[in-house]
């Protein structure tokens, strides 16, 4: 396994395919898309592939606040179903912090939907603690 950050030369088939299961409400044509728009504003993505395939996938912009200081937030994080459990995302999230300390980061941040119950477990198995509730008005 190793990770690669995509960039605008990278095919976004696989990586949009990967997204899909986590936005399964969007076309893969349109997170592809909706990828090139958002990276032109700074959103990367750190994807986990093995032997050609992509099996984690991690959509992230740095950040800083006054709250928080400098810091990742990770908008997207998808491990393929069958590949849950395998290693790829832990892998992906250790890669996630090492990269946020290394580019002088305090803090990693993510929100996840009330209904992702094995990702929580995920989460807080992996360190994360549920420090907020997140709030929302939409559509505007």
């Amino acid at each position: 396994m190793n990770v690669q950050l995509a960039d605008e030369t990278t095919s976004l088939v696989q990586i949009a395919q990967v997204l899909h299961e986590l936005r399964p409400q969007f076309s893969a044509e349109n997170i592809q898309s909706q990828i090139k728009e958002q990276m032109a504003d700074g959103y990367q993505i750190a994807y986990v592939e093995e032997a050609g395939e992509v099996l984690s996938v991690a959509g992230f912009v740095f950040g800083k606040k006054l709250a928080w200081g400098k810091h990742i937030y990770v908008d997207d994080f998808v491990t393929t179903q069958d590949q849950q459990s395998m290693g790829a995302g832990k892998y992906l999230l250790d890669w996630l912090k090492q990269h946020a300390r290394d580019h002088g980061c305090q803090q990693l941040h993510l929100d996840s939907g009330v209904q992702r119950y094995m990702a929580h477990k995920f989460y807080l198995r992996e360190g994360f603690i549920i420090a907020s509730h997140h709030f929302s008005v939409s559509p505007l």
